[in-house]
This record gives C-alpha cells, structure tokens and sequence, in this order.
C-alpha cells in the first residue's frame, strides 16, 4: 500500500457486524448524542447498510451498521477508537471493518455541507500531477425525490450486476441514512484506473449517469473519492 504523507482531513468507516439487532437500533438512536462535541470530528452519520445486489430497499442488511467519521487530524481520530460509542458497538460485533481515508476528490453536498471539502496533495503530489498508486475507495450518496424514486429502482439495478462482477473491486457497502430515499453506496478498488474503469466502460452505469439530470432523481447528491491509507478486519467474513 502507498504511503500517506499529507494533511487532513482525514475520513474512516468502520462497518460492525452484530447479530444483535434491538441494541443495534438503540445505539442508531442514542449514538448521536455521542458524536456531539467530540474535538476534531468534522463531520459524522449512523448508517444503515445494504447488500448492494439490487440497491433497493429489499438490500436493507440489519446485521450490518456503519459509522462514518471526518477528522481534522490523525491525533483525533486515533482518541476516537477508544470512545465509548466505539466500544459498545465493538461489545458485541461479530465482525469489524475499518477503512482509514484521505480525500482526493469531492463534489456535492450531504445534508447541506460539503464533509470532503478541502482535499490535500498526497504522496508525489497526488493532486499537482502525480497519482494516488494505492487502493482507493468511493462514497456515492443522494436523497432522492420522492416522485422521482421508483423512476430511479428501476434503473439502478443494471448498475448493480455490472459492480458485482467489476475488475478490481475489493468490496461494495451499500449505505444510508434511510433504507428508502436517503440511499449511498460505499466501494473500494485496487486501483484509481480499477474504479474509471467502471465508471467508463459499464454501460448500465454510463446510462445512469446520462440519465441523472434529465430524470431529476436527485434533491441532493455527493461523489467523493480517497486515498485508502489503511484497513483493518472483516466484512461478511473476508478482509478486502
């Protein structure tokens, strides 16, 4: 893996596996208070997770929650680990994943701000020439338009199949706030051309692009993309 040598912001998911759905959803509700006043944290979401077959709200996956975080500092984000929001989902996880990042790219907004803003030059100048030769991950989030989501359903399952079976995808979350209208997806690629790849030469979502503005799915959207910088455990049982 490349080696990061720049500064913040800097961003983590961790992803925790329970069979333990009730105090799952208690500390969906509860965990909020938690992330309140914490130094350093930019910006924070409970997430939901989905399977991501069909990106529909049949994927919703309750063994699996999510915690995304943004930090303006390596210091900051360490102290969090040991928070006590972090241990009571570790209590009693059956699995954990955590993905440590750094921004390269972001545009859009999420419940309106800009969490990503602000990307810094990475390693041989990842943004002043040079390239990010690491893994890389991708954030995609939208709130859809209520009129407009059964419009967007039906196109996004296409999308789908083709990420499944993508060269060079480690491992795809799907992510949101609300299984219904507040939907995301979280993926990671071996590579920068790994995940252009994709974006290029999948027809399904090539169509799902041409098609975002006229269809107007969108009341508000987000793409980022990250340096990967470390990763730790397991999803569904395999390290990615």
């Amino acid at each position: 893996m490349s080696r990061w040598e720049g500064q913040g912001p800097y961003a983590e998911l961790r992803v925790w596996g329970t069979a333990s759905v009730l105090p799952a959803l208690g500390r969906m509700a509860l965990g909020r208070r938690h992330l309140r006043d914490v130094p350093g944290l930019r910006f924070a979401k409970l997430l939901g997770t989905g399977s991501g077959e069909t990106f529909r709200p049949q994927d919703a996956d309750p063994g699996h929650w999510a915690l995304l975080t943004v930090w303006a500092d390596e210091d900051a984000r360490s102290a969090f680990a040991e928070s006590r929001l972090v241990r009571a989902w570790q209590g009693d996880a059956t699995e954990e994943l955590t993905v440590s990042m750094t921004p390269l790219t972001s545009r859009g907004r999420w419940s309106g701000v800009e969490p990503f803003a602000e990307p810094v030059a990475g390693p041989e100048g990842t943004e002043g020439g040079g390239r990010w030769r690491g893994p890389v991950a991708a954030i995609t989030r939208a709130r859809l338009r209520t009129l407009r989501t059964p419009s967007f359903w039906r196109a996004v399952p296409a999308v789908a199949d083709d990420l499944g079976s993508a060269a060079g995808l480690r491992v795809a979350v799907g992510i949101g706030e609300s299984p219904v209208g507040l939907q995301g997806t979280f993926s990671m690629w071996e590579s920068t051309d790994a995940l252009v790849g994709f974006a290029y030469r999948s027809a399904a979502h090539r169509e799902v692009v041409r098609r975002t503005t006229p269809a107007r799915w969108y009341a508000e959207e987000m793409f980022a993309r990250f340096a990967v910088t470390g990763t730790s455990g397991t999803y569904r049982g395999e390290a990615p």
